[in-house]
C-alpha cells in the first residue's frame, strides 16, 4: 500500500529536533510520496536540503504563500519565477488568499495568486491553493483564469458541498486532511456525495493534526487517521482509498 501526502511542510522548524525519526515513522506507515509546498524565499534552501536527503520520496513545489504577501511581494514573485527557470518543480504552491489574520493585502494577494497561476500555465504545472476565510476571493481569481492549463489541488478543503462542486468545476481536486476527522469539521457529512476521483490525501504537517492528535504537532505518519476516516466515509478498504488517492495525485503531479 503506497500512501501519498500531497501537502506537508517537512522542512518546518517544528521538525528540527527529530526530522529523521519523523520521516522514518511516515515511511514505516507506508507514506512513500511527500509533496512539499513553499512559503517564501527564506525556506528555499531548507526545502532543497530536504529533497537532497530524501530524493526518492520528496517532491518540491515553488510559490509564495498568501500570508507572506507583503510590501515586497513582487520581489518574492521574481524569486518564484527564477526558481522555475532553474530546475524542476512539481507544482506552483501554495498560493491563494488568506483573510483570516489580516485583510490589508487582499489586492496584492489576489494579484500574486493570478500571477502565479499564469506562471503555472506557462510551465504546464498544477497549482496548489491555500484558502482561508476567502472562498469568494479565490473563486473570483479562478473564474478569471479558468480554462485550458488550469488544474491542481484545493489544499485543506473546508467548505460546503456547493463550494466543493464549484472547486471541482475549476479542474481542482480536494485536499482532505485532519479536518475530516474533527467532530465539527463538517466535510465528513457530504464527502461521500463526491466521487473519490476528486480527492487526494494530505496532512499539512506540522499543522491540523487529525483526531486523536488534534492540538498537537502534526506529522506525515498521521495521514493514516485520515485514511481510516475516508475508508469509513466511502465504505472502502484503506488499501483501496490509498490506491485511488495516490493515482489521483499522479494525475495532478505527473509522477
Amino acid at each position: 500500500m503506497i500512501i501519498t501526502d500531497t501537502h506537508t511542510h517537512l522542512y518546518s522548524e517544528a521538525f528540527d529536533e527529530d526530522r529523521k525519526e519523523m520521516m522514518q515513522r511516515a515511511l514505516d506507515a507506508g507514506v512513500e510520496r511527500f509533496f512539499i509546498p513553499a512559503i517564501d524565499s527564506t525556506y528555499t534552501q531548507s526545502m532543497l536540503d530536504l529533497e537532497s536527503d530524501y530524493p526518492d520520496h520528496v517532491f518540491l513545489m515553488t510559490g509564495l504563500h498568501p500570508t507572506h504577501v507583503k510590501e515586497n511581494y513582487k520581489e518574492e514573485l521574481a524569486h518564484v519565477e527564477e526558481m522555475l527557470t532553474k530546475r524542476k518543480f512539481y507544482a506552483v504552491g501554495e498560493i491563494g488568499v488568506d483573510l483570516y489574520w489580516d485583510k490589508t493585502f487582499l489586492k496584492e494577494q489576489q494579484d500574486a495568486f493570478a500571477y502565479q497561476i499564469q506562471l503555472a500555465k506557462k510551465y504546464e504545472l498544477p497549482i496548489v491553493i491555500h484558502c482561508r476565510d476567502a472562498f469568494d476571493e479565490v473563486f473570483e481569481v479562478l473564474e478569471q483564469e479558468k480554462g485550458e492549463g488550469l488544474f491542481g489541488i484545493f489544499h485543506c478543503f473546508t467548505g460546503t458541498l456547493e463550494q466543493a462542486q464549484t472547486t471541482i468545476s475549476y479542474n481542482m481536486k480536494l485536499g482532505i486532511g485532519g479536518v475530516a476527522t474533527f467532530k465539527n469539521g463538517k466535510i465528513d457529512q457530504f464527502l461521500n456525495q463526491l466521487d473519490l476521483k476528486h480527492i487526494v490525501l494530505e496532512t499539512d504537517a506540522p499543522y491540523l493534526a487529525p483526531t486523536p492528535y488534534r492540538g498537537k504537532r502534526n506529522e506525515s505518519s498521521y495521514i493514516i487517521k485520515v485514511l481510516e476516516k475516508l475508508s469509513s466515509i466511502y465504505s472502502l478498504s484503506e488499501e483501496e482509498i490509498a490506491k485511488i488517492t495516490t493515482e489521483n495525485s499522479k494525475d495532478i503531479f505527473g509522477i
